[in-house]
């Protein structure tokens, strides 16, 4: 049988297309996809199509934007054999990244792909980009999808959606992955890496524990859909010059519950006592505070050099190589679903999906 694929469109560059009397740009209508992009009938597979009642830019998506997208993907799930999600390219990497904590045990691909120009322009990669990210979701063995996670497939690269980062606004090589290889790459010959691709471990420790109704204990045997996220949480990017009060304000927001504390190298900050002091506190009142770096590339290893031993000391957890966006999602997914540090900590300094190296 032909998979069947359902392409989701939620907004972004990708969807548009120019009116050719008022040179405006506005969405097109997807039920006349074939129309557009007459290539889609070479694909061997059946492709129904889905838009949010309202698209939106991609600077507008929030935690009740990430929930929609995540329901309409749960609520199709057995009727399809693979998801496309059209998606503006600036919070990509967050919205893919969130996707693929929202999503737990994974038996079929999640591919989130966009362009950099509107799909009706004349040099635009919207076509080639949606083509290969359909062809990649019907890809099977065995009457099974090779690709069983979320991803992101960008100007002839596929990679792991919670490894990304948006690097460039203008070139057509728009995302990057750092830390982690492509898992495909589309040339002559539609290349699959299966040795990179996400497997699935039963007996990871990340899942030897039980904590009564909030388990992240794995059921190998279905998937599992958690779309309830925690949204009180800030990134605090450090830089020269900050000052107590910025962090003290940052720190001090009420309801905080999460910190993404962006430092410099492998994990280095100020070892000024005030600063060093505001972060006990903050983890005196219950806040979760992660540590990753501000490099592209690269890990944190806290304790490496000495402007990092403070925050090993007083308990700040290691983002190792995670991606900010990754992190992000990461922290609003482990808040609600463990109730102490220790489980915190554990959870994120392991691997749940494929976000960081271990």
């Amino acid at each position: 049988m032909k998979p069947n694929i359902l392409l989701i469109y939620t907004g972004g560059t990708i969807g548009m297309m120019k009116d050719p009397e008022t040179k405006a740009l506005r969405a097109f209508d997807f039920s006349k996809l074939l129309v557009h992009i007459p290539e889609i009938k070479q694909l061997d597979c059946k492709i129904d199509t889905y838009s949010f009642d309202h698209p939106i830019d991609s600077s507008d998506m929030n935690i009740e934007e990430w929930r929609k997208l995540g329901n309409v993907i749960h609520e199709r799930y057995d009727n399809y054999d693979g998801f496309v999600v059209l998606h503006g390219s600036d919070t990509m990497s967050y919205t893919g990244s969130t996707l693929s904590f929202m999503f737990e045990n994974l038996t079929k691909p999640i591919i989130l792909t966009g362009s950099q120009l509107p799909i009706g322009d004349l040099r635009t990669d919207a076509k080639e980009n949606l083509i290969t990210s359909l062809q990649l979701a019907t890809e099977q063995y065995n009457n099974e999808p090779i690709i069983k996670e979320v991803c992101i497939y960008f100007e002839y690269q596929l990679y792991r959606a919670n490894r990304t980062a948006k690097m460039n606004a203008e070139h057509f090589e728009a995302f990057s992955s750092p830390n982690y290889p492509p898992l495909a790459i589309s040339g002559v010959h539609l290349n699959i890496d299966e040795s990179l691709l996400w497997k699935w471990q039963v007996d990871d420790p990340a899942f030897a524990k039980v904590n009564t109704e909030k388990s992240l204990l794995l059921d190998s045997s279905r998937m599992r859909y958690r779309p309830d996220l925690v949204e009180d949480v800030v990134v605090l990017k450090l830089f020269p010059g900050i000052t107590k009060k910025v962090v003290q304000a940052i720190c001090g927001i009420p309801g905080l519950k999460g910190i993404i504390l962006e430092t410099y190298g492998s994990g280095n900050a100020p070892t000024q006592k005030w600063f060093v002091d505001i972060l006990s506190e903050a983890l005196l009142k219950n806040i979760r505070i992660v540590n990753v770096t501000q490099c592209v590339g690269g890990a944190v290893s806290m304790g490496k050099y000495e402007t990092s031993v403070q925050l090993k000391n007083i308990g700040l957890v290691s983002g190792k190589d995670v991606t900010t966006e990754a992190a992000l999602a990461k922290m609003m997914y482990l808040l609600q679903h463990t109730d102490s540090i220790e489980d915190f900590r554990h959870y994120f300094e392991t691997s749940l999906r494929g976000e960081i190296s271990e």
